[in-house]
This record gives C-alpha cells, structure tokens and sequence, in this order.
C-alpha cells in the first residue's frame, strides 16, 4: 500500500514538472506542439522517475522483508 502511495506521488510530481516551466528547462529536444515539448531538462525528470519506480518494484518484490 505504501509503495502505490509513493508511485502515485512521484508520477504526479514528474507530471507537473514535465509540464511546467522551470529554471533548467534546457533546450527543446523534439516539438510536440508550438507551446509544448521535451526539453534537455525534462530527461533527468525522467530518468529520476524511471529509477525511482524501478526502486519501488524491487521493494514491493523482494523476498527479504527485514
């Protein structure tokens, strides 16, 4: 149960940066549309994303519960 909690606020925290506007935006990489697309910076959002979901599967499907 806490590890849906915690994907479910690290998805919602990934969604608003990568459709916000932040210091490090960083180029545009590929142009979704004229106000929209992925930035240099959004791929470390990602990646962070990525591994953290990653984090949370290993936790919940580990054997070792100690």
């Amino acid at each position: 149960m806490y590890a849906l909690v915690v994907g479910a606020v690290l998805t919602l925290f990934a969604f608003l940066l990568l459709t916000g506007r932040y210091i490090n935006d960083g180029p545009t990489l590929v142009e979704i549309s004229e106000r929209h697309g992925l930035h240099a910076g959004d791929l470390l959002i990602i990646g962070g994303w990525v591994a953290a979901m990653a984090s949370l599967v290993l936790l919940t499907t580990s054997r070792d519960r100690s």
